[in-house]
């Protein structure tokens, strides 16, 4: 019994620490593919809210969120591109996902949109390389 609790003891902290690391791979992966700006020292400049409701991520999903869940077969970057390329306005704010990440406001929230017109942004969007910027480097 003693040996079963001590493997146990051992488990769920690794387990945990597993967890921990997991999450934010997808944080930066997404901070790199989608050209946000990087954490500096302490400071996160993107927290999980880029997809999740809640800033340390976990459920629920926010519709841009959602969104990359729905898309995702394979790897974290295609489900990202995936996501874009679909050309969704998942907040419902008038601008497409692709355009609300170019801009650098949070596709998954209503309420942080560009300050531009959209069709503005979508000529800009277009002669900077349109979803190309956004392609999984694999």
């Amino acid at each position: 019994m003693k040996k079963r609790t001590w493997f146990l003891l051992l488990l769920i902290p690794a387990l945990l620490v597993s967890l921990a690391v997991a999450r934010p791979a997808y944080r930066i992966q997404a901070i790199n593919q989608l050209h946000l700006v990087p954490d500096k020292d302490s400071t996160r400049t993107i927290t999980c809210q880029y997809c999740h409701v809640n800033p340390g991520g976990g459920a629920p999903w926010n519709p841009f969120g959602e969104n990359v869940l729905s898309n995702f077969k394979s790897t974290i970057d295609q489900a990202l591109y995936d996501a874009l390329a679909a050309m969704k306005d998942s907040d419902a704010d008038g601008y497409l996902d692709a355009l609300e990440v170019f801009a650098g406001t949070l596709p998954g929230s209503p309420d942080s949109k560009p300050l531009v017109d959209a069709e503005f942004l979508k000529k800009n969007f277009e002669k900077a390389g349109g979803l190309g910027l956004y392609k999984p480097a694999n």
